[in-house]
């Protein structure tokens, strides 16, 4: 059993689950993951994904009937594109979870949902009421006062269904008319005020095309697709409690197979990044970001483009765990479950981000050598690569001082390092332009320290990273950080401001003339790499060029955000 297919850590959910097939309430588990495709899927439907496939999964081992569904709610064509759909089905897969042939939409339904709402009409649990959407709002009452019955409550059942059969036909134009449950405009619950079932909207459907121009609300259509598919579980966020007494409503009152069970867990809130699809296409949309998938957004396909594994975020979601109460996760905590994958995964490989030219003056002109280097330290089952060495390489240029300070072990005039996996050097002399700026150095090795080790046994303080300057490739890198300076931006924007004055200005930094070992002329999409002692790269997956290779920087070797609290 892989690891992502085993039983998830104990909560209030599997409790209720186990309870009810105990009790002989349910025979078998059926979930459901119910995305609206009108955008990307986002860490926080990353929670809610592996909740419930992991759950189907789980009793499986104790039922083979359990499953989970993958429904799309797509009825508001205003707002829903095919490439969303697409693009939402990649995610889920990508994440490690399959539906199998239980693929849904909404919109396979919208024949039953309309005979429904004749269904209600023709018991007077429903009626067309020609309020504007502003004014039902203003009769819909608050907290602690009754709205108001709509002037239209009390058509007869006969003039509601001739109203709501023309609206079917496209005699009204959009939000002139709508079709309302007749409940109570004076319950406790807001959500059974007379909440609105179907609206008009003469826009063609991604699936149904030209069929409809009415469309069911999420709300009405929502129970009744459970029902259908016999789901058993209905689970969702904590701010569809309130919407739970409409949803048992709807099943008590219509005719439907079977009655599902609602039940509310905690959303996803991370620290320094915003969970919601209406700020994160507001920060599309004022180029804040380049799009849905900038690897600084928390959307799956940004993660994914990033360099976060799969496995990483499904980690992190046992971890967070599943409650009933809000809180605020910090974001150190997927850093380190992204840092803890890759250190176990990621292949290591010598990248140089800002290159210093060394020139070894006492190593034989026109020769070369490779030198074997381990693909990773603790796995020796991850093989080993070649690593050319010649007269003269690249090191970085933050590995060298021409005047160093104290406890500065690596190179500087007169003092010696070692070369990862190669000799130990000594710089002799520093190389400046005209403007007194350091373009080079000239150094000497020790053809006897072979490998790191000196056979007169002196030892040095300082091992530095490095690439042959004749076989490197150049590449560009880009590095990320978080994408907000805060750890609430929500909360700091609603105090007044607005949410892109708080973006970090250092969340990318693109660095050109980069240069890496050739090895990583052969990069996989599908590999992670550790550059040493410089962070964990992958190659990017939508700009990278086999003549201008794009290195996206997933994450940093430590966590330097903490570094920045503390000081």
């Amino acid at each position: 059993m892989s690891d992502h297919e085993k039983p998830g850590p104990g909560n209030f959910i599997r409790t209720i689950i186990s309870e009810d097939l105990a009790g002989g309430k349910h025979q078998r588990v059926v979930t459901r993951f119910p995305p609206e495709p009108n955008g990307y899927l986002h860490l926080g439907h990353a929670k809610s994904i592996c909740l419930n496939f992991g759950i189907a999964r789980e009793f499986t081992d104790k039922m083979t009937l359990a499953r989970c569904h993958l429904r799309f709610d797509d009825t508001n064509p205003s707002t829903e594109e095919a490439a969303y759909v697409e693009a939402i089905r990649e995610d889920v897969l990508w994440l490690g979870f399959d539906w199998g042939e239980h693929l849904y939409f909404a919109s396979d339904y919208f024949t039953t949902l309309y005979e429904y709402a004749e269904h209600l009409i023709k018991n007077d649990q429903a009626y067309v009421c020609d309020l504007s959407a502003e004014e039902i709002r203003a009769t819909r009452g608050t907290l602690t006062t009754a709205g108001r019955d709509s002037p239209f409550r009390h058509r007869s059942r006969t003039e509601n269904l001739d109203l709501f059969r023309q609206m079917r036909a496209g005699a009204f134009a959009d939000g002139t008319r709508v079709l309302r449950a007749k409940i109570d405009m004076a319950a406790a619950n807001l959500n059974l005020r007379d909440p609105v079932l179907y609206r008009i909207i003469h826009r063609r459907h991604h699936r149904s095309g030209d069929k409809w121009c009415i469309y069911p609300m999420y709300d009405y259509a929502h129970p009744i697709s459970d029902a259908h598919e016999h789901i058993t579980h209905s689970l969702c966020t904590l701010e569809f409690a309130d919407h739970r007494p409409l949803y048992d409503w709807f099943l008590a009152n219509l005719p439907v197979p079977c009655r599902p069970r609602q039940i509310e867990f905690a959303r996803l809130n991370l620290g320094y990044t915003v969970l919601s699809k209406r700020k994160l296409q507001q920060l599309v949309n004022e180029g804040c970001v380049s799009g849905w998938d900038d690897p600084r957004m928390p959307t799956l396909a940004a993660v994914r483009r990033r360099g976060y594994p799969a496995a990483a975020i499904r980690n992190f979601c046992d971890k967070i765990g599943v409650a009933k109460k809000e809180s605020l996760v910090d974001l150190s905590l997927i850093e380190h479950c992204v840092r803890e994958d890759l250190n176990e995964n990621a292949v290591r490989v010598m990248g140089i981000l800002n290159p210093l030219k060394v020139i070894i003056n006492n190593y034989p002109t026109g020769q070369s050598e490779e030198l074997i280097a381990q693909n990773h330290p603790q796995k020796p089952e991850m093989g080993t690569r070649l690593l050319p060495f010649g007269r003269e390489i690249y090191i970085e240029r933050e590995d060298f001082m021409a005047e160093p300070v104290k406890n500065f072990f690596r190179l500087a005039p007169g003092q010696e390092v070692r070369l990862r996996y190669a000799y130990f050097i000594k710089c002799r002399e520093v190389i400046k332009d005209e403007q007194g700026e350091i373009i080079g150095i000239i150094c000497s090795y020790d053809p006897a320290t072979i490998g790191g080790k000196a056979p007169d046994g002196r030892r040095v303080k300082g091992t530095i990273h490095w690439v042959a300057a004749d076989r490197a490739i150049t590449a560009e890198l880009r590095l990320y950080d978080r994408l907000f300076t805060v750890e609430n931006p929500e909360k700091a924007a609603a105090a007044g401001a607005v949410l892109k004055d708080f973006i970090n200005p250092e969340s990318r930094v693109t660095l050109q003339g980069c240069r890496l070992e050739p090895s990583l002329a052969d990069a996989r999409l599908d590999q992670h790499y550790q550059f040493e002692r410089q962070g964990y790269f992958c190659l990017d997956r939508q700009d990278s060029q086999p003549q201008h290779p794009v290195f996206n920087r997933t994450i940093t070797l430590r966590d330097t955000w903490e570094k920045i609290k503390a000081r």
